[in-house]
């Protein structure tokens, strides 16, 4: 009996701490970072105090739930760079991005905002993006991708596509890989096509250098 009920208590936080996880990821998807701690725990059906007991900065529920789809973008740009057709590559990471981030909002957050604790992702963030470079080196060096293309190009399409709103989830995963094939035929070098404007500051480091 003892040793039953001292560990209930244990099982308990466990199981209200999964709770917190799943409710976060949810509602993190469906309303990215700015989403409330209150409301997190609603959804997860424990008090703020339990939620705050397990995690007790948003940085840190962030950071717990967020750590899987930053693996996941990593490990897109890993399969690309193992790819040996460099255009087939850069595409399939085009595609894959704008459908992950079409699925989950919060995943934007990591690429295009100020987080709260930048330093959190600053690591694998830094590894996509000089991931991602490397890819369109690789692009243009095989004469697919279009000479000024930059990587700040990537940061446009992910602002593009988190604009996608539709009635419903296979609306908007139409809408993501068609504005997705757009933009990739877009970036494939042809012969005489205009140079583009200025490339802008974007994504959460303005002040950065532009990256080819």
């Amino acid at each position: 009996m003892t040793t039953g009920s001292s560990r209930k208590p244990r099982t308990d936080a466990l199981h209200n701490r999964r709770r917190v996880l799943d409710s976060a990821r949810t509602i993190f998807a469906e309303r990215g970072i700015e989403a409330s701690m209150t409301a997190i725990a609603r959804r997860a059906g424990v008090g703020v105090a339990t939620l705050y007991r397990h995690f007790p900065t948003k940085s840190e529920l962030l950071a717990e739930v967020s750590c899987g789809q930053v693996a996941e973008c990593v490990s897109v740009i890993d399969d690309a760079l193992a790819d040996p057709d460099p255009w087939r590559g850069f595409t399939t990471v085009i595609e894959k991005i704008c459908v992950m981030q079409a699925t989950d909002r919060g995943l934007s957050a990591i690429f295009l905002e100020v987080l709260p604790d930048p330093a959190l992702f600053e690591a694998e963030r830094i590894r996509a993006e000089n991931g991602f470079a490397e890819l369109a080196r690789r692009a243009k060096e095989a004469g697919r991708l279009r000479p000024d293309f930059v990587r700040d190009d990537l940061t446009l399409v992910m602002m593009a596509n988190r604009g996608i709103t539709a009635a419903t989830e296979a609306r908007t995963m139409a809408a993501c890989r068609r504005l997705s094939t757009y933009l990739i035929q877009a970036f494939e070098a042809r012969p005489g096509r205009s140079p583009l404007p200025p490339v802008p500051r974007l994504g959460p480091h303005p002040d950065l250098p532009t990256g080819h």
